[in-house]
């Protein structure tokens, strides 16, 4: 999953998107208002960590700007002002949790985590393909009565998929949400971690769960 942290503190940026990064997320980061804006509409982010209070347009004048364009990425915002009135403004020009700082690390992956499954429709913690099921707060993967161990990756693939189960997802679709605009990566490795999933996933099982679709992508389904 992909999230773009806009946060004008470096520190606090840095932090959040190293954080991310080790729980598995593609991260974009920036300082500024107006670049936010423009990441926000040049790639579909999977969430976006926004803090209120940046320079070039703060998050208030940000939010309605996206949610105009169309933009309906989960949003949660950020902020030292810890009103009604603000967290209310934040709700009504579009944001969908508000967090007030300093915030606890564990809440805020929390919120994201659960922020990225109402984006992909899904309630759930735990995912379900088949027999195939993937335990979003634990990041445990079993298949049957087998224990699949995945890296930070492929774990990401695999949830990926699973939240888009029983649709084609392109590979260029892969690509936006797995890597951030820092990842310097093969042209095939979309493919290549396909291969490591079907290899962990399928490869002792009679039914498989990872099809091809020629010219268009993979799906993730029990159903074929």
């Amino acid at each position: 999953m992909r999230v773009l942290v806009a946060e004008d503190h470096p520190s606090l940026a840095r932090s959040i998107a190293d954080g991310l990064r080790e729980e598995g997320f593609a991260v974009d980061m920036t300082f500024n208002g107006d670049e936010a804006q423009h990441m926000a509409k040049a790639h579909n982010y999977d969430l976006i960590v926004l803090d209120v209070m940046l320079p070039g347009q703060d998050g208030f004048t940000l939010l309605p700007k996206l949610r105009k364009a169309k933009i309906n990425t989960p949003v949660i915002c950020l902020t030292a002002r810890d009103s009604v009135k603000d967290k209310v403004q934040g709700l009504n020009l579009g944001a969908d949790d508000y967090m007030v700082k300093p915030f606890a690390w564990e809440e805020l992956l929390a919120r994201c985590r659960a922020l990225v499954r109402r984006g992909h429709d899904n309630r759930n913690v735990e995912i379900v393909v088949g027999d195939l099921r993937i335990d979003t707060v634990k990041k445990q993967v079993m298949r049957g009565r087998k224990l699949v161990k995945l890296s930070s990756r492929e774990y990401a693939l695999l949830t990926y998929l699973a939240n888009r189960k029983g649709q084609v997802v392109s590979r260029s679709d892969i690509w936006e949400h797995l890597y951030d605009a820092n990842d310097e990566v093969a042209s095939n490795v979309v493919d290549v971690y396909i291969a490591y999933l079907r290899n962990k996933i399928d490869k002792d099982f009679e039914k498989k769960l990872i099809h091809t679709r020629h010219g268009q992508g993979y799906v993730l389904s029990a159903d074929e």
